[in-house]
C-alpha cells in the first residue's frame, strides 16, 4: 500500500490549508532547520495525544512547543530573565529552554510535569504556519519513536506516510541535529538537557554562568525533556562505535559490516571507494557532518547491512552533539 501522506509545497494557499487543519486538531508534519516535525496544536490535550499514537511515543517524553515570535512566550511559559536573555541572543535558531509552563499548555504535551520545553524555530515556512494557526504547535520528530530522525520530507513520508495526511515541504533540513535543550527552571544553575548546534560553551558566555550538562539516562518516569533516554535516535541496524576507525579495522571486518567515518579515509584517494565505506563530510567538517548524519543512517539501514561500524567524534561543540546522538544510537 503506497503512502497516504501528501506534500505540500509551502504556497499561501497550502499554508492556510494547513493552519485550517492544525486548527481542527489534526497534524501535520512540518520543516524546521534542525529535522522535520510532527506538529498539533500545543494546546489541545486531544491533538497532542493524536502525536503520540502516530509516533508510537510514552507519554512520559514530553514534546517541545514551538512559537512564532517572543511576545507568544509568555502564553506558555513563565520566563525569567536569564531565559530572556538566550531568547534574544539565539531565538529563532535551534535552542529550547525548559520552564514553568502555564495553565495554556496541557499536562498531556508535558507527561505530566508543571515545565515546559520552548523554542522559536528558524525556518521561515514553519513560523508562517504557527502565526496563521494563531496557536503554539507542539512538535516532535516526524518519526516512529525512537528511530533515526528525519532531515527531508520524503523520510517523513516513508516512515508515517500512512498515520498523517499532510506533510509541508520545506527542503533538507539546513543543521540535520535537533536542538540543543537547556533547563533553566533555576535561573542560577543551567543544566544543558541535549547538546546540539548552540554549543554548551556559547551558553555559558551568553549567561556568563558555567552550564552543567546532565548526563544521566532518563528513567521510566516522566522525563523533563525529550532525547533523554539511553537508546535514540537509532536505526534498526546494531551500530557500534570506535575510537577511531583505520584501514587496518575495516579490513579485519567480517561481511555485512558498513562503516561510517567523520572525513574521508586518506586511503581511500586514488582508488574506488568500497561501497560499505560511507563518511559524513569529504573534508570532516562539523555542520556539514551534521546536516548528513542522519541521512548517511538511514542510507546504511536501508542497505541490508548487518552492523554499522562508526567513528566516534571528539571534542566540545557541535562534535558534543554528533557524539551525544552516536552514543545514543548505539546504545542497547
Amino acid at each position: 500500500m503506497p503512502p497516504t501522506a501528501r506534500i505540500y509545497r509551502g504556497t499561501p494557499g497550502n499554508l492556510k490549508l494547513l493552519a485550517r487543519q492544525l486548527r481542527a486538531g489534526r497534524l501535520v508534519a512540518v520543516p524546521t532547520e534542525t529535522v522535520y516535525g510532527l506538529a498539533a496544536d500545543a494546546t489541545s490535550a486531544a491533538a497532542c495525544r493524536r502525536i503520540f499514537a502516530a509516533k508510537g511515543r510514552p507519554a512520559t517524553d514530553p514534546l517541545i512547543v514551538h512559537i512564532a515570535g517572543l511576545r507568544d512566550l509568555a502564553r506558555v511559559a513563565f520566563a525569567n530573565p536569564a531565559a530572556l536573555k538566550l531568547a534574544r541572543r539565539f531565538w529563532p535558531g535551534p535552542l529550547t529552554i525548559i520552564l514553568p509552563k502555564t495553565a495554556a499548555i496541557p499536562d498531556a504535551a508535558t507527561a505530566g510535569l508543571p515545565s515546559v520545553a520552548v523554542r522559536m524555530p528558524a525556518h521561515p515556512l514553519f513560523r508562517r504556519l504557527i502565526r496563521l494557526a494563531g496557536v503554539p504547535l507542539a512538535a516532535p520528530s516526524a518519526n516512529p519513536f525512537g528511530y533515526v530522525s528525519p532531515t527531508t520530507s520524503a523520510h517523513v513520508q516513508r516512515s508515517l506516510g500512512r498515520k498523517i495526511g499532510h506533510i509541508l515541504e520545506g527542503g533538507p533540513a539546513r543543521i540535520g541535529l535537533e536542538s540543543t535543550i537547556i533547563d533553566l527552571r533555576d535561573p542560577r544553575r543551567p543544566v544543558l538537557r541535549r547538546p546540539g548546534a548552540v554549543t554548551r560553551q556559547e551558553l555559558a558566555r551568553a549567561l556568563g554562568l558555567p552550564v552543567r550538562t546532565s548526563r544521566k539516562a532518563a528513567g521510566p518516569g516522566a522525563q523533563v525533556a525529550p532525547g533523554q533516554l539511553k537508546r535514540h535516535y537509532s536505526p534498526r541496524t546494531p551500530v557500534v562505535l570506535h575510537d577511531a576507525l583505520t584501514k587496518r579495522v575495516v579490513d579485519q571486518g567480517g561481511p555485512g559490516d558498513a562503516w561510517l567515518f567523520l572525513a574521508k579515509p586518506g586511503w581511500i584517494r586514488g582508488r574506488a571507494k568500497p561501497g560499505s565505506v560511507f563518511w559524513l563530510d569529504a573534508a570532516g567538517d562539523l555542520g556539514r557532518a551534521s546536516r548528513r548524519l542522519f541521512a548517511a543512517l538511514r542510507e546504511m539501514d536501508e542497505g541490508g547491512y548487518r552492523r554499522i561500524h562508526a567513528e566516534r567524534p571528539r571534542g566540545p561543540g557541535l562534535a558534543e552533539a554528533l557524539a551525544d546522538r552516536l552514543r545514543r544510537a548505539a546504545a542497547r
